[in-house]
């Protein structure tokens, strides 16, 4: 497709009397890489829920992949969307191998039954597992890896479908200084692949921001603080507003780095 891949229109959402979003509007276009930053409960998890079609909003309009939430059958149009994100781990079943958490993505399922794989959906697996640098794991419980390695083995499962949209919420969360810096490396890469989807991730740290990520968008208290070209965006003014203290900003080698302005 081209064009448009998100658009969202004064979404809200709204929950046991507490608005997560409010009157947010934003548009991804194709081969867009977005980071959504924010401090803890800005609403960020919640917006990337609604962007993978997992929430509804409350209010606005949700347009995704050419889609109206509303108006379409959500379960077609999710193995159109790849998505990481400590919820989707949490309901893996404890006996699931790394190659079948991976080959269930095919159909946007958790657990594998008895549906059938070709040998080119394997070849695929194998591949994109060795290219996250989890070839070795492939034949382990997903339950029996560590932080880092689960962190990867998820984003190989959100490529599988070859997916239109990729959603990774929080992927260097819980990761040592080692593992973090693997991982960015790595969505650098993919960030800077051609054939790579649409992608957006959520982040606490404009230090897991990796390099070749386009855009950017600041929450902060379920409202939009600023939004568009990640060098517009990330300033001290910005990202002071969103995080409520005075910041300094920098860029380095194509990352950026931010501290308590003295």
């Amino acid at each position: 497709m081209t064009g448009e891949v998100l658009q969202l229109r004064g979404v809200g959402v709204r929950r046991e009397g507490a608005d997560l979003l409010s009157e947010v509007t934003w548009t991804v276009n194709e081969n867009e890489r977005w980071v959504i930053l924010g401090p803890n409960g800005a609403g960020k998890t919640t917006l990337l829920q609604v962007a993978a079609t997992l929430l509804h909003p409350t209010t606005g309009s949700a347009q995704i992949l050419g889609e109206e939430m509303g108006r379409t059958d959500v379960f077609e149009l999710r193995p159109r969307i790849g998505i990481a994100s400590a919820a989707v781990a949490e309901k893996v079943p404890a006996g699931e191998t790394v190659l079948d958490l991976v080959l269930t993505a095919s159909y946007a399922i958790l657990g594998r039954w008895q549906e059938e794989y070709e040998s080119t959906d394997l070849a695929r697996a194998a591949e994109l597992l060795d290219a996250l640098g989890c070839a070795d794991l492939i034949k382990r419980r997903f339950a029996t890896l560590s932080e880092g390695e689960r962190k990867r083995v998820q984003i190989a499962r959100a490529l599988m479908p070859d997916p239109e949209l990729l959603l990774l919420d929080e992927p260097a969360a819980g990761l040592d200084l080692g593992g973090r810096e693997d991982l960015v490396a790595r969505l650098a890469r993919l960030a800077d692949d051609p054939g790579a989807p649409t992608m957006a991730l959520v982040t606490h740290h404009v230090e897991e921001v990796p390099d070749g990520f386009t855009h950017a968008l600041l929450l902060r208290r379920g409202q939009v603080v600023a939004q568009g070209k990640v060098d517009e965006v990330f300033t001290p003014e910005h990202l002071s507003t969103c995080f409520g203290l005075p910041l300094a900003v920098e860029r380095q080698d194509g990352r950026w780095y931010a501290r308590a302005a003295r």
